[in-house]
């Protein structure tokens, strides 16, 4: 498969890469080699040894985690230019979670003993490693946070912002999630259930705040939901 280039944007704005000159991103790009997934297939799977670390560079990846009890909990969303898996680089590890590909997918990546030399060799790659993991841990952090003190309807516009910033665009009348997320997902990403997540779509559009399709969902007024996210703007569901 054809490499990729250093002036490729994904690359370029990568945190994993950040910092490095571009004799070194060449030296990191073609020491990886290239994986592809299409819609629903799996980069790795929950509890199977952590043996690659991949970055992003087409399309978008959900990280999804099963409980005990055998829910399914959907942790969030990645773009082009982010990595997962980057806990490879700790022996004897295992994937935390469950990397599924939504729509086509291609990205890099480096086998544990490779990319363990080449944070040997680029310090800065190191730490750009090292922030990544600790960003992970406090976003993990956070939504169990959310989840275990906000009312639901807080819970549900915080994941609706968070997708807005990571995959959300400008139209005319608003901010457009243009990718398939179904009202499961918000559910799964927010611990409540589909009939909650239904019923303050329905109101929220009633409202004019949000016009919901079938499989995305247009932000009318955000600053409404920022309101709503941060318990500035009463509710309808506790």
């Amino acid at each position: 498969m054809p490499r990729l280039s250093p002036s490729h944007e994904a690359v370029r704005s990568a945190p994993l890469l950040r910092g490095l000159d571009s004799q070194a991103v060449e030296a990191v790009l073609s020491a990886s080699a290239w994986q592809g997934r299409g819609d629903g297939e799996f980069f790795f799977m929950e509890g199977a040894p952590a043996e690659r670390a991949y970055m992003l560079v087409e399309g978008r990846v959900k990280l999804v985690q099963i409980t005990p009890g055998g829910q399914q909990i959907l942790l969030g969303y990645l773009v082009a230019g982010q990595t997962f898996g980057i806990v490879t680089v700790l022996e004897d590890a295992v994937y935390p979670v469950s990397a599924q590909a939504v729509g086509v997918c291609r990205a890099v990546w480096w086998r544990r003993e490779r990319l363990s030399r080449l944070l040997e060799q680029h310090p800065r790659m190191a730490l750009n490693a090292l922030y990544i993991m600790a960003e992970k841990v406090r976003l993990f952090q956070r939504r169990l946070q959310e989840i275990s003190t906000q009312q639901v309807e807080q819970r549900i516009a915080r994941a609706v912002l968070r997708l807005a910033s990571q995959v959300g665009r400008k139209v005319d009348e608003g901010i457009l999630i243009d990718m398939p997320i179904s009202r499961q997902d918000l559910a799964e990403m927010t611990g409540t259930t589909l009939y909650t997540v239904s019923r303050v779509l329905k109101d929220w559009q009633k409202r004019g705040l949000v016009e919901p399709g079938r499989m995305n969902v247009l932000i009318r007024q955000p600053h409404g939901l920022v309101l709503i996210a941060e318990g500035l703007l009463p509710g309808s569901h506790p």
